[in-house]
């Protein structure tokens, strides 16, 4: 019990070179609800990340733009069409033996907080539909999400609603 414990603690760390290994792996374990990430793209994203953030030994990891990324995810390009200031939840991975611990819920409250303080209005993310991801349509409607459209993308191989939540000052 008191291991549990000190796991739910573990700090939220800026995510670093030292990571990506660790990272890639953790990513491409949960490919088909993300997707599939080569070392040197991930260097990239992570360059042009807003916000990438650690749990522990990478229990956990957090990995989003703003609307000034150089990025052509067609999720996060939907997203800049319509929204002015944004940050965009591009992917959340929490490493099996370390489900239910809280860390996305973690993740994401200091998400919010970071966001807040620099001046943006919305946090945005994707939830597939096809293959359904009841999990995270829960998580993300707990958390004050709403659905604002849909798409069908990477030629129809892929179903996914978009979810926004405003940030209040």
């Amino acid at each position: 019990m008191a291991e549990t414990m000190a796991k739910e603690r573990l700090p939220i760390e800026r995510v670093s070179l030292a990571d990506e290994a660790v990272i890639l792996v953790l990513n491409n374990q949960h490919a088909a609800e993300l997707s599939w990430l080569e070392a040197d793209r991930l260097s990239f994203l992570l360059k042009e990340a807003f916000y990438a953030r650690r749990i522990g030994a990478l229990e956990a990891f957090i990995l989003c733009f703003d609307q000034d990324a150089r990025y052509d995810s067609p999720n996060f390009l939907w997203f800049r069409e319509r929204y002015s200031r944004f940050v965009y939840v591009d992917r959340v991975v929490v490493a099996a033996e370390a489900r239910g611990r809280g860390h996305a819920r973690r993740l994401y409250e200091d998400l919010f907080e970071e966001a807040r303080r620099a001046g943006h209005a919305t946090l945005t993310c994707e939830v597939n539909a096809d293959p359904p991801n009841p999990t995270s349509d829960a998580f993300h409607t707990a958390l004050g999400f709403g659905e604002v459209g849909e798409a069908i993308i990477h030629g129809g191989e892929k179903s996914v609603r978009y979810w926004a939540k405003p940030i209040a000052d």
